[in-house]
């Protein structure tokens, strides 16, 4: 029998608005809401990511993050 969805947290997020864009993208795409889509990467993140490029990106990522925020 497969595992009924109760989405047991919430939690108020910030996200950039190219962030946004994309998750509401690939919610409508895969026809879920924003938060049944979050669930899903993070419930499913080791076989979602591609390994050889998760550290660069995030060092990319982390490099322009203070820039972002002014």
């Amino acid at each position: 029998m497969p595992k009924r969805f109760r989405a047991t947290r919430r939690l108020n997020i910030a996200m950039t608005e190219d962030g946004y864009r994309r998750l509401r993208r690939f919610a409508s795409e895969a026809g879920l809401d924003e938060g049944e889509a979050l669930s899903f990467l993070f419930e499913n993140f080791d076989s979602v990511i591609n390994e050889e490029t998760f550290g660069h990106r995030m060092r990319l990522f982390n490099a322009e993050l203070d820039a972002r925020k002014k």
